[in-house]
């Protein structure tokens, strides 16, 4: 997913709080139990059909359940609304799985009138049914998902979503098979399917509220969900806050009853909220890193650990002068990795040339495959462009090269260090510009219009779940993938597509690495950048996972209100 990660982005507004009367049956207590949460930005959406990024996918994932989850610490696939699944063949020899769900996970919704959480009286609980409606929605051109390139390995999916005049929604892979059974017919043999009929583009949807209200079914007076928490109050460019579902299946063991949830883009303001006690897990700012480390409190709430995520430029490569490959050579082996690490981020980041980091299957050992840092090679490469163009580098620099990002002290430091590098190095002046997180993911799509479009931009991928599918294939695949780089290469789309079908898993790796090294190194359609850590900060008295993948679970944390109050 496309990462807003809390090392690098934060939101800057005035804290407002909200406290809930006493209330009986679904109502939360006077005085709940609160995590106060930065979100970071403004969730882009709250529809699980439109969700990409990481903010909104943390919301969605706490107020909806799938069929599968990751646990929190191992990362390995765990039953949640699928209590069981198996692998099967249909009459044709395509590869199905069945999924075997609950009958017990309930719709529910937050009157904020009453202050109670209340079930759906007609649509009482979540059935295979709302989760084929999820999926088609998803995968229907209509709904304009941008994720819904996730689910092509359904079978039709690619042809329905591409807009085919043959097929419909009603041919899409996906069948409910009783009311808590629901079967999936793929393209192609993927073993790693169990992992995305989890994701939340493949939530169970209620069809229901989505018809009635339209695009403001995410509001919080339509919002009808089904997982531990409720969406209880949004305050566009404000807050967000999320109640707990007494009706939820584990509800029990959900300790934190209520998420404060602030939109706090810049990092130096929420972390002063979190010095002054106002919110109760932060990422670390980049100028703070060492104050942080060396001060005897603040370095006993410092939490450092590898995440499978990684930080990159795209290149546009239909957008002149990054057109040509010797250009995207010259600017990515011009970039210091290492300095940027030891200078700027300061979290432990691991360099990167190729894309997936380590832990994700078939991702080659960092290092190994990709263009190293080499200052000759880039001002060859460059300077082999300039004479074929006959072009002086003064006319070069009048092309107006710009690099954006989204809003972000963070992504701003990381740009202007990036920056020098490329003036230091090539003579190359780069303007830097920035976005807002939602306008940003619009701007950088691969349908936008091309001269909108920035010569480089940077987003972080971060694990849906840990298969190089996901990544090579997935993100750069121009046939079947999201391919914001605009590159367009047969073979490595055949590649991709090989890796992910082959059966015998050393050779899905070795395909994977072939495919990682013709987009780094004979493509270089990209310039990876590092391979993230988590860097953050917690107070002592709440209790949190820090999830490899997904979405944080917020339900599974617990809080300690009395020490929080001495």
């Amino acid at each position: 997913m496309k990462s807003n990660k809390t090392i690098l982005v934060f939101a800057a507004l005035i804290i407002s709080s909200m406290v809930l009367a006493a209330c009986g049956g679904g109502g939360l207590a006077a005085d709940p139990v609160t995590l106060n949460w930065n979100w970071g930005t403004e969730p882009p959406s709250l529809d699980p059909s439109l969700a990409t990024d990481t903010t909104s996918v943390d919301v969605v994932g706490n107020t909806f359940i799938g069929l599968t989850k990751f646990d929190p610490v191992t990362g390995e696939v765990a039953p949640y609304l699928a209590t069981s699944w198996e692998s099967g063949e249909d009459a044709d020899g395509n590869q199905t799985w069945t999924f075997h769900m609950r009958d017990d996970v309930s719709w529910v919704s937050y009157d904020a009138e009453s202050g109670k959480v209340v079930k759906d009286s007609e649509h009482k609980t979540v059935t295979a049914h709302d989760v084929v409606y999820g999926v088609k929605r998803t995968v229907d051109p209509a709904t304009a998902s941008d994720y819904s390139y996730v689910l092509y390995i359904v079978k039709n999916a690619a042809e329905i979503n591409g807009g085919s005049e043959e097929l419909t929604v009603d041919d899409l892979g996906v069948v409910a098979l009783d009311d808590y059974t629901v079967q999936f017919t793929l393209e192609r043999q993927a073993g790693y399917f169990p992992a995305i009929a989890g994701m939340w583009i493949a939530y169970p949807m209620p069809q229901w509220a989505i018809e009635a209200h339209g695009e403001t079914w995410t509001e919080p007076e339509n919002f009808v969900s089904n997982g531990p928490y409720v969406l209880a109050s949004w305050i566009h460019g404000g807050e967000l806050d999320l109640a707990k579902n007494p009706f939820w299946i584990n509800a029990d063991d959900v300790q934190i009853e209520y998420i404060h949830g602030l939109m706090i883009e810049e990092a130096s303001t929420a972390f002063a909220l979190y010095e002054n006690g106002e919110l109760d897990s932060v990422g670390v700012p980049l100028p703070e890193m060492d104050r942080v480390k060396s001060d005897p409190v603040l370095s006993a709430d410092y939490y450092e650990a590898p995440t499978p995520c990684t930080y990159y430029y795209g290149f546009t490569n239909t957008k002149p002068p990054f057109d040509d490959v010797r250009v995207r050579k010259a600017f990515a082996q011009s970039i210091d990795r290492q300095s940027l690490i030891d200078n700027v981020t300061k979290g432990g980041q691991i360099p990167a040339t190729s894309f997936a980091p380590p832990g994700i299957f078939g991702a080659p050992e960092p290092g190994k495959v990709g263009l190293p840092y080499d200052v000759d090679a880039a001002k060859a490469s460059l300077q082999s462009y300039l004479d074929e163009k006959g072009m002086t580098m003064d006319e070069f620099n009048a092309l107006d090269i710009i690099l954006m990002h989204n809003t972000s002290e963070g992504h701003a430091l990381i740009a202007a260090a990036i920056q020098q590098m490329w003036t230091d190095n090539l003579g190359a002046d780069v303007r830097v510009e920035n976005q807002e997180w939602g306008v940003y993911l619009k701007t950088t799509q691969n349908d936008a219009p091309l001269d909108g479009m920035p010569h480089i931009w940077r987003l972080g991928w971060c694990a849906d779940y840990p298969d190089e599918n996901n990544w090579i294939h997935e993100v750069f695949n121009s046939d079947e993938g999201e391919n914001r780089t605009r590159s367009d290469n047969a073979d490595f789309n055949a590649l991709t597509v090989a890796a992910g079908s082959a059966d015998d898993p050393a050779e899905r790796e070795a395909l994977y690495e072939q495919a990682e090294q013709m987009f780094a190194e004979e493509m270089v359609a990209y310039a990876p950048i590092y391979h993230y850590t988590t860097v953050q900060v917690t107070k002592p008295w709440l209790t949190r996972h820090f999830p490899p993948l997904g979405a944080n679970d917020f339900y599974a944390w617990t809080l300690d209100d009395a020490a929080r109050g001495q």
